[in-house]
Order: C-alpha cells, then structure tokens, then sequence
C-alpha cells in the first residue's frame, strides 16, 4: 500500500484569449499607441528591462525576434517576423504576434494580433522621441524609406510638431511618388528629394529602411544641418545601418535600451565611449534630452518589449478585457 500523500490540485489555467488581427487593428489610433508608449518608456526607468534577441527562421532570409517583457502584473513576450517573400503569398512582409502569460501557471492566456498595431507602436515611440528632443521650431520633416513603416512615422511627427513640409528620399521613384501621394491626400505637405537636399532642408530626419552595414550609409554626416534631430528606426539586429559613423561621433545619442542599442541597434556602430542616453530618463526627467539649438540628436529605436506589453494591455482595456 503506498503511504498516503496531500495532493494539492493545481490552478486551473483559464481559456486561451485569441484577439485576430482585425480586432486590433479596428482598434488601435495614434493617441492610443503613444500613450503606451509613454508608459512604456517611463516604466523603463524603475522596471525590469530585458533586451530582445533577433534569429532566423529555417530560411536565414526569414527573420524574428523576440522581445519579452514584465510589468508589475503582467508579463509576455512578442514575436515579430519579417518574411520577404510575403508579398507573393499576398501578405505583408512584416507580422506581430504578443503572447500574454498567465501570471499564476506559466501558461499562454492570451494571443493578440498585432500586425497594423506595431506599425503605430513603432511610430509612437519615435515620436515620442520627436517630441522630447527636437527643436520646438522644427517645421521640415525628411522621410527615408519608402516601404510600409515610413507613412506611419511621417503621420505621427506631423502630430508632435507643425510639419510645413515631408521631405520623401527612396531608391525606387515609383514608390517615393506613390508615399507622396498617399501623405499629401492624407493632407500632409509631402515631395520626393534627393538625399542630399532633404538632410540640407530637414529640421527632423526619419530613416526606416532595411539597411545593412555592408550598404553606403543613407546620407553623408557633412549633410546634416546643426540642430537637426534624426530617429534612427531600421537598425533592429546586428549587422544593420542607415547612419555615416561619423554622425555618431558627434551627435548626443538616445536610445530604448543601452545594452541592445549596442547589440543590436545603430549604436552597434558608435564609439564605444560615445554615452547613450534611455529615452525613458528624459521622459522622467532624470536625465537632460537637447541642451541647446545646434545640438544634433539621435535616437536610436531597436524596440523594447516593453512597449509592446504596455500596447497589448491598452488595447485588451479598450475591449474591457482583463487578464
């Protein structure tokens, strides 16, 4: 006869949460997105941070990474993918997926979609950014990068600051033009330029681009006008690049998070003694962001998971849903 033991039922996890892809992005808005976002970077401050970790799939062309992440009372991790050869499959090359743990067993509670959300979290955070450490007086706004991000980030800056003019840089014409067009219906003042023109115009340059270290850097430091603020939102794994290392030598650089920045974000290729300042402790005012006009400043953007927590966890409060 065995001894006899207290067994003590497990918790029951509850049913997994599914939010689809047309959920989320019915409801996710600009003002949404940013206020994550500010939650986001402000928790970065006190809050554990983990750094993101980027790996291929079976195909080294197909790419993801995993950024988790934990508040006080919530934790998860998002995977987002970027597959090449979508397009000919009719889907976008860029996917999110969050995954919400259940905080008492481990296991997964929830799974939201969040394709079209990550485009306005991408977003939300470089115009936080923009807003933190731009020029109050920045009125020229220059775009590299044609693909599907940079529509969302030029609508997002034009809402942090009074944009007379969207500058449009890309290698393909066809797709320069049709941004252009998109953002001037939008009611956004927008051109294509040349590279150099937009960098000897531009008060704020954006550049979200694919670029790897191997390319030419998207412009020459010599372009870049004193005062001028670039958020830098394509370096987002070891090995890319969009900004002339001698930029980085020069200009008071920000970031989400230091560590990754330098693993894997466009400080990778900075000095090793240039300081990165967290975007997170100038938005809590522990540290200084632009000190003076003439200051160039960079934010380095190579995305934190905690960003995509904090949006996750809005948009779940704007279905009344809590987990």
């Amino acid at each position: 006869m065995l001894p006899s033991t207290d067994l003590h039922p497990a918790p029951q996890a509850s049913s997994l949460l599914h939010i689809t892809e047309e959920q989320t992005s019915a409801l996710v808005d600009e003002e949404l997105a940013l206020e994550a976002a500010r939650a986001a970077f402000a928790a970065t401050v006190d809050g554990s941070v983990f750094p993101s970790l980027a790996v291929h799939g079976s195909d080294p062309r197909n790419r993801f990474t995993l950024k988790p992440s934990a508040s006080a009372t919530h934790a998860g991790v998002k995977i987002g993918t970027y597959w090449p050869d979508n397009p000919g499959h009719g889907l976008p090359r860029h996917h999110s997926t969050l995954l919400l743990l259940d905080q008492t067993v481990g296991r997964i509670a929830a799974v939201l979609e969040l394709g079209a959300a990550n485009a306005y979290r991408t977003a939300a955070a470089d115009e936080l950014a923009v807003d933190l450490l731009a020029r109050p007086d920045a009125a020229t706004l220059a775009v590299f990068g044609t693909g599907h991000q940079a529509g969302y980030e030029a609508r997002a800056i034009a809402r942090s600051r009074p944009l007379g003019e969207i500058l449009i840089v890309g290698r393909d014409p066809h797709r320069a033009g049709q941004l252009t067009a998109a953002l001037t219906a939008q009611g956004h003042p927008a051109r294509v330029a040349g590279a150099e023109d937009a960098c000897a115009r531009a008060d704020i340059i954006v550049t979200a681009t694919t670029t790897r270290a191997a390319d030419a850097p998207l412009f020459e430091d010599g372009w870049i006008r004193p005062g001028t603020h670039i958020s830098a939102m394509g370096a987002d794994a070891p090995g890319k690049r969009e900004l002339p290392p001698e930029l980085l030598r020069r200009a008071r650089l920000f970031c989400d998070l230091p560590e990754q920045a330098r693993r894997m974000g466009e400080s990778q290729h900075a000095p090793a003694t240039t300081a990165l300042t967290p975007l997170g402790a100038v938005l809590t005012d522990s540290a200084a962001g632009r000190t003076h006009a003439a200051e160039v400043t960079v934010f380095d953007s190579s995305g934190i998971g905690l960003q995509d927590l904090y949006l996750g966890l809005a948009l779940l409060k704007k279905m009344d849903i809590s987990l």
